[in-house]
């Protein structure tokens, strides 16, 4: 049997831009360990798991070498297959359990806005081990269950970021976010995305990195909706709102590549 499979350019205005992510559609579960071998052999930062649930789908996501809680690029990009493909008719959500709980999309003005959890960071001390890892002055340090967020002294600290991969996986973390607030007026504040310890090096544009830059940029600039760029060589902009304990993401995706898994 074989099994439908997208690469999909995710937080991307047009082709290879954004972040991809491969997405598989699955008929039901299937074994961990294939998946993780099928994510390993795609190797994209993410490959995701869509399996129908009666009227919603499950979904997990999968680096080359670990499965994660979080994945917002692979949702996003999960949601415009099921669209794409003509499993979910446009005007309807699609509404996904994951480890992370209820993820809701929905086609918005173009774009895909999806509602994820926010995901604070608490301030802490940053750890000897950190230090030498990376060039820059850090002005905050902190972390939530999956990542590590470190603001940096001014935006081009952000642009010339070039930390040490070993260092950097040393910890006991998913990634590391570093962030500074923009010189652009496009955009509020820019970041990048490392990690390292599961696999990737640096993320194009994470969606779940937003879920943390929501809640500490929005206090700090007095506004709840935010535009955010990560500049990763191929970059990505990514919308937010932030609401309570819940952050409404926004962005467009690209189908790029269709095909089949035979094994």
């Amino acid at each position: 049997m074989t099994i439908p499979f997208y690469l999909v350019d995710a937080f991307a205005e047009a082709p290879f831009t954004g972040n991809p992510a491969g997405v598989c559609l699955l008929s039901a579960q299937a074994p961990e360990d294939w998946m993780q071998k099928v994510a390993m052999e795609m190797n994209q930062a993410e490959t995701a798991f869509v399996f129908p649930t009666g009227h919603e789908f499950s979904l997990r996501w999968f680096t080359p070498t670990s499965e994660v809680d979080l994945c917002g690029h692979a949702t996003l990009a999960s949601a415009k297959v099921l669209w794409e493909s003509g499993l979910l008719e446009l005007e309807k959500e699609a509404i996904f359990q994951t480890k992370s709980g209820e993820l809701r999309c929905r086609l918005q003005g173009g774009q895909i806005a999806m509602d994820f959890p926010a995901e604070p960071a608490q301030p802490e001390d940053i750890p000897e081990s950190l230090i030498g890892a990376f060039e820059g002055t850090p002005i905050w340090y902190g972390r939530n269950r999956m990542d590590v967020l470190i603001q940096l002294l001014d935006y081009d600290e952000v642009l010339n970021l070039q930390p040490s991969s070993n260092m950097l996986a040393s910890i006991p973390t998913r990634g590391f976010i570093f962030t500074a607030q923009s010189k652009d007026p496009q955009y509020d504040f820019i970041s990048r995305f490392f990690a390292p310890g599961v696999g990737v090096e640096e993320d194009a544009v994470t969606g779940s990195a937003h879920c943390c830059l929501a809640p500490f940029w929005a206090p700090k600039l007095g506004k709840a909706d935010l535009v955010g760029y990560q500049a990763s060589p191929r970059g990505g902009v990514v919308g937010m709102s932030l609401n309570g304990n819940r952050v409404l993401l926004s962005g467009k995706a690209q189908v790029v590549v269709k095909g089949e898994l035979l094994a």
